[in-house]
């Protein structure tokens, strides 16, 4: 998978014009749709330092961290839940590298559309634990920092019945859904597709 992974992004990295037409591709499909709200929702934090800290750190700290720590309860406590979150990661992260390589998006950070990247601009922490040259840049759509966070959830829901967990469970996808919007990571259309996959 992560070989595949690199792959994939030795294939889009040098589609710039191609990333930045398919993001205003989905931005003009966002507004005939009404939902273009990108600008909108980082209006609401930015101008708030510790809304965007809270932004940036679920963005950061609320995905592969996550990931790993459920995976490994998981595989210790529930191990048929362990299966299902690893072979549904694996099935809906190949479709993801379909779209990645076949329809590369530039994210709203990278357009020219008046968007802070607060990830960048204001935290260390991401470039840090996952440096560009090892991300993929135009992996925007679908958003797989949303819905795999949604596919913890399930797991998470389906694996315990302790009340704190389901909690956490529900609040994981909506904060991670927000906070990928208002950090400029991806758009809303983004966030649908990675959910829908999923």
């Amino acid at each position: 998978a992560v070989l595949l992974y690199f792959e994939v992004r030795g294939l889009t990295q040098g589609n710039v014009d191609d990333a930045v037409a398919n993001g205003l591709r989905i931005l003009d499909f966002e507004h005939r749709l009404g939902l273009d709200w990108e600008a909108w929702a980082q209006s609401l934090i930015l101008g708030r330092p510790w809304l965007i800290d809270a932004a940036n750190w679920i963005y950061i700290w609320g995905h592969w961290p996550v990931i790993l720590a459920v995976a490994t309860v998981l595989y210790v406590s529930r191990r048929e839940r362990y299966y299902l979150l690893r072979n549904a990661m694996f099935v809906s992260g190949l479709i993801g590298f379909v779209f990645f390589a076949l329809f590369p998006v530039a994210p709203p950070r990278m357009l020219d559309l008046g968007l802070v990247d607060t990830v960048t601009e204001q935290s260390s922490a991401y470039r840090t634990l996952q440096p560009p040259g090892l991300t993929n840049q135009f992996a925007a759509f679908p958003s797989l920092h949303a819905g795999w966070n949604l596919l913890v959830a399930i797991v998470l829901l389906l694996a315990f019945a302790n009340v704190a967990v389901r909690v956490l469970a529900l609040a994981l996808p909506f904060a991670m859904g927000l906070a990928v919007i208002v950090t400029a990571n991806h758009f809303v259309v983004d966030v649908v597709g990675g959910i829908v996959i999923v």
